[in-house]
């Protein structure tokens, strides 16, 4: 059989666990509030009314790029109303009904002569 002893006695006793203390609970950070808010309102208002800007300026760079375009096809068309004046002042027959009425007369091919003239004269 076994016997009790007295050093089985001297071993100290389990001590109860101690539970530990809950954690404190903390508070939620700080947050930054209405100041954070209205910076980012103003940062998106600022972003918004350069977006609004630039459609703007675009949009007058357009209207002026039609104006600009219209003006060129206007000239362009000018150019050939006046390349067709040009064209119809210089034909033949026009010329030769003025010659005409101041009294010139075609020169006979016949009675045509040339000159010749001596190589080094120029």
């Amino acid at each position: 059989m076994a016997s009790w002893s007295n050093a089985a006695r001297a071993l100290p006793s389990p001590q109860p666990r101690r539970r530990a203390k809950p954690a404190a609970r903390r508070r939620p950070r700080a947050r930054r509030g209405v100041a954070g808010g209205v910076f980012w309102i103003a940062a998106l208002a600022v972003l918004l009314t350069g977006v609004v800007a630039l459609n703007v300026a675009v949009l007058r760079l357009n209207v002026r790029l039609d104006k600009l375009n219209a003006e060129r096809v206007q000239l362009r068309a000018d150019k050939q109303a006046l390349a067709s004046q040009l064209s119809l002042a210089a034909a033949s027959p026009r010329i030769q009904a003025l010659a005409h009425r101041q009294g010139l007369v075609p020169a006979d091919p016949t009675q045509t002569t040339y000159v010749r003239l001596r190589r080094g004269t120029r």
